[in-house]
């Protein structure tokens, strides 16, 4: 399984949301659907600052990547930001695998 790190961002919806409901219960609603992905929640931290709250999660396929984000951004209450996130060991095998590439203009 891959890893992906969302940074999230509620709006004043979804901040209403919290301040009703609390923060176990969204992290436990992102673990319900992560297993519903066939995934799993490794990280879940609420945050001041730029974004609201970074997760890390283990889901088995870009597919359900994509239709968690579509849920979560169709809802409006929150945007999802996601990245891959890759290993050490991960790296090395893209380090392995070499291209020829030719920059714009050249």
């Amino acid at each position: 399984m891959a890893k992906y790190l969302w940074t999230v961002t509620y709006t004043p919806d979804g901040a209403r949301g919290l301040m009703k409901d609390g923060g176990t219960k969204r992290r436990k609603r992102t673990e319900e659907i992560l297993k519903a992905a066939g995934g799993k929640l490794e990280v879940f931290y609420f945050a001041y600052g730029e974004h609201d709250a970074y997760m890390i999660a283990d889901i088995p396929d870009t597919a359900s990547v994509a239709a968690i984000c579509l849920a979560v951004n169709a809802s409006g209450a929150a945007t999802l930001r996601t990245t891959v996130l890759l290993t050490p060991e991960d790296l090395d095998k893209a380090s392995e695998k070499t291209f020829a590439y030719t920059p714009p203009g050249r």
